[in-house]
């Protein structure tokens, strides 16, 4: 018989491993050595107890690993507590053998046996159908998320919760860190007219929050009603530290996210998809490398003089493997970030934006202003297009990220 959440709370050491630690426990815990725990290490130190008697499904990728590289479902499929008979591939695949934009399709994993099905491009009733198919009554989601709006796997989870409520299945999310901290949320809010797979609902283009929390968020605030929702945080976690100070391995959650150096930039930088710029695919440091033919050495000097906190910007010069400029030597910058603490990626991709558009005659938006779906309105192209500088963008969003900072507060689970 599966135990509900009220039972589990009721049940004294269970309901201690699974809810919330107390305010300013989470931060003493780190900074006095304590390891950090993940959700699913929490989930498995209790002996799978959230889980018993559930049919359980897991939506995960390759970044769904233990502390020693073991994938999650391996361990769970394993392990006679749990009755696990479905997992759920994102974009990219279950076993990430997929490149930007593409899945891995409906498969029998040949590891385990289990049956894998598509979630990419799904949503609402027809993912439900997916759901209600696999016979699940139990989803999990594990995915390691990187702080920004536009990387897909939050939408995964949103579209996941939403049809997880339409075919009455319960939710559970198993918490990670917030690589680049979760210490404020910066940079411009979606308009709801902008909606699109890189952005449902309107939060900040870096959120600050971990996959546990969004989830709080998104069943108090955007789901058409609330969805059965379990949340399993980690312990040991705060707000104020880096992905490498919790010494868990680092899987790359996308082809283009080789480290978590990258994850730093990405909120800023991913802005040049939405030009003709190269964004660094196809290069050893995706994000931190930007550029296109004719770009010379003026606009990393531009860049440069505007002193921006915690990061300089390097003359360069590659040939990406694939996407943009596919085997051409391109000029541009490489973003070397030298303090983490002060860097401010968001402000960063605006001047670069900025820069470029002013040190390059050839600067173009995409034809589909994709710049708009990525910033969240046309605030941000239209504005850089009038000749706004970098303070002046960044002012002219103020307001809406203060007012979703006051809501994001209440759903914060971690000092």
């Amino acid at each position: 018989m599966r135990m509900s959440r009220r039972s589990l709370l009721a049940a004294g050491t269970a309901a201690a491993a699974l809810t919330p630690l107390p305010a300013g426990a989470a931060e003493r815990a780190a900074h006095s050595g304590s390891r950090l725990r993940t959700g699913f290490e929490r989930l498995a130190g209790d002996g799978y107890a959230l889980l018993d008697g559930a049919r359980v499904g897991v939506v995960t990728n390759p970044t769904g690993v233990t502390r020693d590289v073991r994938h999650i479902v391996d361990v769970m499929h394993a392990d006679s507590r749990v009755d696990l008979t479905a997992v759920f591939g994102p974009e990219h695949g279950f076993r990430g053998t997929a490149q930007a934009g593409g899945s891995e399709g409906r498969y029998d994993d040949p590891a385990t046996g289990l049956p894998v099905y598509d979630t990419y491009l799904k949503s609402g009733q027809a993912l439900a159908d997916v759901f209600a198919a696999s016979g699940v009554d139990t989803v999990v989601f594990d995915i390691q998320d990187v702080g920004a709006r536009f990387y897909t796997y939050i939408w995964t989870l949103y579209d996941c919760m939403e049809a997880a409520r339409l075919a009455g299945k319960r939710f559970v999310v198993l918490d990670r860190p917030n690589p680049v901290t979760g210490r404020s949320a910066r940079g411009p809010v979606l308009h709801k007219e902008f909606a699109t797979f890189v952005g449902r609902q309107p939060i900040a283009q870096a959120h600050g929050m971990t996959v546990a929390e969004l989830a709080r968020l998104f069943n108090g605030e955007f789901l058409a009603a609330p969805v059965e929702l379990d949340t399993v945080l980690m312990s040991g976690w705060s707000r104020d530290r880096f992905y490498d100070a919790w010494g868990l391995p680092w899987v790359p959650p996308s082809p283009n996210m080789p480290t978590p150096d990258t994850a730093l930039v990405y909120s800023g930088t991913c802005l040049f998809e939405g030009t003709n710029l190269s964004e660094g695919r196809g290069t050893t440091r995706p994000f931190e490398l930007l550029g296109a033919e004719g770009v010379d050495g003026r606009w990393a000097a531009a860049a440069g003089e505007l002193d921006l906190p915690g990061v300089h910007f390097r003359e360069a010069y590659f040939a990406p493997t694939f996407s943009k400029f596919q085997g051409k030597t391109i000029g541009g910058v490489q973003i070397h970030v030298h303090d983490r603490a002060a860097f401010e990626p968001v402000r960063t991709g605006i001047a670069l934006l900025v820069t470029a558009k002013r040190a390059w005659s050839g600067f173009a938006w995409r034809s589909d202003n994709w710049i708009d779906k990525l910033t969240g309105s046309t605030l941000v192209r239209t504005m850089i297009d009038a000749g706004a500088g970098t303070d002046e963008v960044v002012a002219a969003w103020q307001d809406e990220l203060d007012a979703f900072s006051k809501v994001r507060k209440h759903y914060l689970s971690y000092k």
